[in-house]
């Protein structure tokens, strides 16, 4: 696959961040306390997949749900900004899946192991068409859905963050230098559930502003 950003043909994708229960109501759902600063994991780059792609269910899993998610593009070489600053560094925005084997992770979790095997596979990032971030797009408020074989499954806004989107660039950029290219995937409202072989899962970000569509294989 190739690494280079759709819509932005000049950069081409970095590290992929995740951040998990960063909204209290989905941290409740799977029995998660509601954490007291940032839950970082990575997914490797094999895992994005774009629009009209298929999503492919591991044989090693029985039990895969889909996380809708804002996922943040950052844009600049970015090292201990300041919360006030952080949104300096957002090239752009878009929807995206943070597909997860819930058995895997379930099991993971019971053992103290990292999530990497649950969250990691090939196509287990889909993600939509990123739109170039400006000022007056509020990252605080925009509302997030998720259907399946139009069902909704998913509703949500991030105004229910427990970490804002300033915060969690800042927080990321103390631990790791950000660079060009890097996405962030900003966690899930409540309301995730599992996905069958054949299914049409349908996420959005905002009002239209950013949309996704994958099968399940």
């Amino acid at each position: 696959m190739t690494h280079q950003i759709p819509d932005f043909p000049d950069l081409h994708f970095g590290s992929i961040y995740c951040i998990g229960r960063n909204y209290a109501k989905h941290a409740k759902e799977l029995k998660n306390e509601i954490p007291s600063e940032p839950v970082i994991f990575l997914k490797p780059r094999s895992s994005l997949i774009f629009d009209g792609e298929l999503v492919k269910i591991p044989t090693q899993s029985e039990s895969v749900h889909h996380e809708v998610e804002m996922v943040i593009l950052i844009g600049k070489e970015t090292k201990s900004v300041s919360p006030e600053n952080a949104l300096d560094s957002v090239k752009a925005l878009g929807v995206g899946l943070d597909m997860t084997a819930r058995d895997l992770q379930s099991a993971a979790k019971l053992k103290g192991l990292p999530w990497t095997l649950a969250k990691g596979f090939d196509t287990f990032a889909p993600l939509g068409n990123l739109v170039e971030f400006n000022k007056d797009i509020n990252l605080t408020h925009l509302d997030l859905t998720v259907s399946v074989n139009g069902e909704k499954r998913q509703s949500g806004n991030t105004s229910d963050m427990l970490f804002p989107v300033a915060n969690l660039i800042s927080y990321l950029s103390e631990q790791f230098t950000l660079t060009p290219g890097d996405l962030i995937y900003t966690g899930t409202p409540e309301g995730v559930s599992a996905v069958q072989k054949g299914d049409l899962i349908k996420a959005s970000l905002g009002k239209g502003l950013s949309t996704l569509q994958v099968h399940v294989s």
